[in-house]
């Protein structure tokens, strides 16, 4: 059997190893952690972390356990969500850094943080929190 006819696709389009009855994923670890900190310390749902990455709840559902993985440009914007919410954790609250997330900010005049993660712009929310750590207080 070659090493490619080992590997079935997973639903976001990366392999996953078959061993015996069950799917085994390939790599697993970072992903699930990060998901879990986006909720436990960001106050972020899966309904959240769906919207951001451009698929369905039940995909981020497996990634969370671990049974696929994300694509990569969706694994480069988890973990720019993922340090983001870190930086914000110092000043704010889970709840309140979901709702700062998801506000519009004159600092990014008038955009909402998350999309402009979303859209691969996150350099520009972390401008904003420099400013923060200057002591420029939004």
């Amino acid at each position: 059997m070659s090493p490619r006819s080992s590997q079935s696709r997973a639903h976001d389009g990366e392999p996953v190893k078959q061993g015996g009855s069950e799917a085994r994923p390939v790599r697993q670890g970072a992903v699930a952690r990060y998901l879990g900190e986006l909720e436990e310390l960001g106050g972020l749902k899966g309904t959240d972390i769906a919207n951001i990455t451009n698929v369905s709840k039940a995909t981020v559902s497996r990634w969370k356990a671990g049974s696929t993985k994300p694509h990569p440009r969706n694994e480069l914007l988890l973990s720019d969500l993922h340090y983001i919410v870190g930086r914000l954790q110092e000043y704010y609250a889970p709840e309140e850094i979901r709702s700062w997330l998801y506000a519009r900010h004159p600092q990014l005049d008038g955009q909402r943080a998350i999309d402009l993660i979303h859209d691969g712009k996150a350099i520009e929310v972390l401008r904003v929190l420099e400013r923060l750590d200057t002591g420029v207080f939004l």
